[in-house]
């Protein structure tokens, strides 16, 4: 299934600024929240599908990617929202959540004053290099990659907590994760509101730590992720899975994979853009009497004739064997260039050959010739 237009789902231009961006989520997050309907299963996937065009938009590097290459700068070409569950949402979106009166952090147990201000652990994000060739590039291809990452731990399911043992409430700011503190001054009383310095803004302590990872809740592994890398990728395109980078520590939101895109040199074919470009050498006797000539494509060699009488410089094009564009917009062409090669020596016969040759009028361009020349001369360079 197609995925909708970033911009279209929050209803905002191209060019509207972060404010214009998280005003149209709140307003949209508003409408289709769980609570306000439950059991809406319509409502629940528009409550996701705004939540990820919200995480892709206010996000500079994201919306950077998104505005280059579409939905295949974010890893969601294609499917529907981009596996994003309830919690993540909740929990990713803190700040917005957290100024809703009467709905939850999740689920809407209600009470979001408190749970709001909890910092929500979030693993950090993982930059892996990709390296693909120029068939890949055409038709899109699977890779399998073995990354070393941190994951949850398997013997806490990554809650840091001892087997039989749970969380508390932080005994120094009751839960909320924040401590506020008033201080006399000379122009009144002043609030301060900082992190709790004992549960580092979780809101919770935990009773014992488990033996296996210290409390932590993540342990170090090695992973083999599946990447589906989409066809019309460029060298430094980057590619972003969400939620396939580091755990987080404590439960939380795991970090993004990054995928940088390496593109091999073809040994034949040069890139540009969307096009290949293809020099083709042949004698003097070929561009004379006409030829047919084998050149490469990236899907394999196809004949190409060149016509009696070609002029060096031709341009031969091949349409649509080129690449096709990572948002889907057609594909280009491939671009073969005639070039005539001139021998550097020449046998005595063949000396006097040339000799003959250039004794004849056919040999030489006429007037009507020259000035058609340069007219296709002056347009290249201008």
């Amino acid at each position: 299934m197609q995925k909708k237009d970033y911009y279209e789902v929050l209803g905002v231009a191209k060019n509207a600024d972060a404010t214009e961006i998280k005003k149209a989520y709140r307003k949209l997050a508003l409408q289709y929240h769980p609570d306000k309907n439950p059991g809406n299963k319509e409502a629940e996937e528009h409550f996701k599908e705004a939540a990820e065009a919200y995480d892709v938009l206010s996000n500079e590097e994201k919306r950077r990617r998104y505005d280059q290459f579409g939905h295949a700068g974010t890893g969601s070409a294609s499917g529907g929202p981009g596996g994003m569950s309830m919690e993540d949402i909740f929990s990713h979106f803190g700040d917005i959540f957290g100024g809703f009166g009467g709905f939850g952090g999740f689920g809407g147990s209600g009470g979001s004053g408190t749970r709001g201000a909890r910092r929500v652990n979030r693993g950090t994000n993982m930059r892996v290099k990709v390296k693909v060739d120029l068939k890949e590039v055409s038709a899109g291809v699977e890779k399998r990659i073995k990354v070393k990452k941190q994951i949850a731990c398997e013997h806490c399911k990554g809650t840091g907590a001892k087997e039989g043992t749970s969380y508390t409430n932080c005994s120094t700011c009751g839960g909320t994760g924040q401590v506020t503190r008033v201080q006399n001054t000379i122009l009144g009383a002043m609030q301060t509101t900082s992190t709790c310095p004992t549960c580092q803004g979780e809101g919770r302590t935990i009773n014992a730590k488990c033996p296996h990872c210290s409390g932590e809740g993540v342990t170090t592994s090695e992973e083999v992720i599946t990447l589906n890398i989409p066809a019309g990728v460029a060298d430094g395109m980057q590619l972003s899975m969400s939620g396939k980078g580091n755990a987080a520590r404590r439960g939380g939101i795991n970090g993004d994979l990054i995928i940088v895109i390496e593109e091999e040199e073809h040994p034949e074919l040069l890139r540009d853009g969307n096009d290949l470009l293809y020099n083709i050498f042949v004698g003097y006797p070929e561009v004379v009497l006409g030829e047919t000539v084998e050149i490469p494509t990236v899907d394999g060699k196809v004949k190409v004739k060149i016509d009696p009488g070609t002029q060096p410089g031709k341009i031969l094009r091949l349409r649509g064997k080129g690449l096709p564009d990572v948002n889907g917009y057609g594909r280009g062409d491939l671009l073969a260039r005639v070039n005539v090669w001139v021998p550097k020596t020449l046998s005595k016969e063949d000396n006097n050959l040339v000799e003959r040759m250039r004794d004849t009028e056919t040999f030489h361009p006429s007037p009507a010739d020259k000035k058609t020349f340069l007219a296709k001369m002056k347009d290249m360079f201008e």
